[in-house]
């Protein structure tokens, strides 16, 4: 275990956040022999801990302090507390995410230059491409213990996958399969294959799904150069006169304000919390908040276009056995305007229990229509719809002054409204998704609304001109060098893949980045 690092200590660099983002990042770091203390808001917990009860674990690990919604989105209705289901814990939603690993495909890092002009749509190329991203990916890949990638078989299909394949087959579609998943198929990388359990939602009691908690953190952690600082909450971001940053200023896990000095700092609190947190920094040198001389920060905010279908069938499925994001279809994830709409969706196996069905097969309903929808609870398949929503700026993040946290703070206020593609999409994977079902014998189908979901994205983009985001290809600041953003903010569009994968590979990118600057002082 590392040494604990001195407050005053301004060589280190202060990772906040330690999921996917900032938690590989602090491992890569700490490898390199950079010292790094990372500040976690949440607690610790390891395999033994997770609860496979979804209520129960809801309450373990899910961020439940108070958040505000606006706009036209279902989620402002039916879950106005709640705008995204994320983790508050070291490991982040790297311990809830179901584990799919997809790289990004060619087109979706050029978005503007694809799409084109898309009215209401702020469309913008990333400032790095596919080609760039390849040999990181790959790197990312191994650390994941990808399947289907390297020599890693992929994982079996359970019930809920033969039938989203058997309807998906009947449909013509071709890309189909157990996915690529950062499950393990064998033993690799001193953790065991997966022992279809389900509850992956819930953290994996096996560790057979990759989660930073119990990989990244300790092996940095092993190094010696790694601090971590669990139930550490961060209230802002503070800087000297020539706008670096030197430090942050948090509350420790007994409430006491402490001032950690850093020569780095990296936000890496995911989509809602990193911009509330560059916004709370606010100063008289950066009235508008930290890193804003764009005005775009919290800007473009991205959740993916999604939705389900449920489907009940004459015989039992029991969707619930095995691993819970089993399978996917990846024919509608082309970029094919022919159908009323631009980008694409990958269709993805999810099964929920009981508990959550009923919170989330359609919000607020009840009588018998809802109800002998779950009497069919065993005889059902569902799938989750997963596509590339439009960014919007005035789809945003901003700090709601009227509610505050436990330590005075103003909360965020996620303000969201669909862009008509995103709408078209969604309608398209709902009319083929019913149609998949219906072709293998469902007796009823349930499109069902989005629910909150952990794909957050946007919020502090990359640009290459400083005007249209918040941070450079290496996810640096464009007006405060020694401050970078390390998460799914970074993300300049949200392709139709989900992010974890690709927010890993720009972590280890990112770790050799800041590395090789600090070795030659220009950080």
């Amino acid at each position: 275990m590392a040494a604990p690092f001195d407050l005053k200590d301004d060589s280190v660099v202060v990772v906040i956040g330690t999921g996917a983002g900032g938690g590989v990042l602090a491992n890569e770091l700490a490898q390199k022999g950079v010292s790094v203390v990372a500040l976690e808001a949440g607690g610790r917990y390891l395999p033994e801990d997770y609860v496979n009860d979804e209520w129960e674990s809801f309450g373990q690990l899910a961020w439940l302090e108070p958040r505000t919604t606006s706009g036209d989105w279902r989620v402002a209705k039916d879950f106005s507390g709640l705008p995204a289901w994320i983790v508050k814990a070291v490991g982040g939603t790297s311990i809830h995410w179901a584990g799919a690993s997809l790289r990004f495909q060619e087109h979706e890092w050029k978005a503007r230059t694809t799409y084109g002009n898309v009215p209401g749509a702020n469309l913008l190329d990333w400032p790095i491409d596919g080609a760039e991203m390849a040999p990181w990916y790959e790197k990312a890949e191994a650390k994941l213990g990808v399947t289907r990638t390297g020599d890693r078989p992929g994982l079996p299909g359970n019930n809920n996958y033969k039938v989203l394949e058997a309807g998906a087959k009947a449909l013509g579609y071709k890309e189909v399969s157990t996915g690529r998943m950062a499950i393990n198929s064998i033993d690799y990388d001193e953790r065991m294959p997966c022992q279809q359990t389900g509850f992956c939602f819930q953290g994996c009691k096996w560790g057979a799904k990759w989660s930073s908690a119990y990989t990244d953190i300790p092996r940095g952690e092993a190094t010696g150069n790694l601090e971590v600082r669990d139930r550490c909450h961060v209230l802002r971001i503070e800087h000297g006169d020539d706008g670096r940053v030197t430090g942050v200023v948090y509350a420790d896990r007994d409430g006491v304000e402490q001032f950690q000095a850093a020569k780095v700092v990296c936000v890496a609190g995911n989509s809602i919390e990193s911009p509330r947190l560059l916004l709370n920094s606010a100063s008289s040198m950066f009235p508008d908040g930290l890193a804003n001389s764009s005005g775009q920060v919290g800007r473009n905010y991205m959740r993916h276009t999604t939705g389900s279908v449920y489907a009940v069938f004459p015989e039992p499925v029991r969707m619930w056995r095995g691993t819970t994001m089993a399978g996917i279809v990846q024919d509608e994830a082309r970029h094919d305007p022919s159908r009323g709409f631009v980008g694409g969706y990958e269709f993805e196996t999810l099964s929920l229990g009981l508990p959550f069905m009923a919170a989330f097969l359609d919000p607020g309903a009840w009588g018998r229509e809802f109800t002998s929808a779950l009497d069919g609870y065993e005889n059902m398949a569902g799938l989750w719809i997963v596509g590339e929503d439009m960014p919007q700026e005035t789809n945003r993040v901003t700090l709601n002054t009227e509610v505050k946290d436990d330590f005075g703070m103003p909360v965020p206020n996620v303000n969201f409204d669909d862009h008509p593609n995103d709408v078209a999409m969604r309608n398209h994977a709902y009319g083929r998704g019913e149609a998949l079902y219906r072709a293998v014998g469902a007796t009823r189908v349930f499109p069902t609304p989005p629910y909150p979901s952990t794909h957050n994205l946007g919020t502090n983009r990359m640009s290459e001109n400083p005007r249209d985001g918040v941070v450079n290809a290496h996810g640096q600041s464009h007006d405060v060098p020694n401050l970078f953003v390390s998460d799914g903010s970074q993300f300049t569009s949200g392709a139709a893949e989900n992010p974890t994968l690709t927010i890993v590979a720009l972590a280890i990118r990112q770790a050799d980045h800041i590395a090789s600057e600090l070795a030659k002082g220009n950080i």
